[in-house]
């Protein structure tokens, strides 16, 4: 049986983004105003001071990192700026961050 390539990163790559906070940077790619998908690698992880904080697990306890939020508004104004393209953007449409 064969798979379906995933070609949606060749029309948009996700690009590199820099937490204003920290400065880990990963790559990051917004699908929508609501969906984001990032890329951390192991320099970006040491740096993030939210992900090396114990109590930002998940709210079961489990040792899960759940997100950043540094890092989300840094992406978040990356695509306000146009740095990061958003896929499926409405145009005319305005969004507001959520917290």
């Amino acid at each position: 049986m064969g798979y379906r390539v995933d070609d949606r990163l060749l029309d948009t790559p996700m690009v590199p983004v820099a937490c204003r906070r920290c400065g880990a940077e990963v790559l990051a790619r917004k699908s929508s105003w609501t969906q984001t998908s990032v890329q951390w690698n192991a320099q970006a992880v040491s740096r993030c001071a939210q992900r090396q904080d114990p109590k930002n697990g998940s709210p079961t306890g489990a040792p899960v990192f759940l997100g950043c939020s540094d890092l989300r508004d840094s992406i978040f104004e990356a695509a306000s700026q146009g740095r990061v393209r958003v896929v499926y953007d409405e145009p005319g449409r305005s969004f507001e961050r959520i917290t």
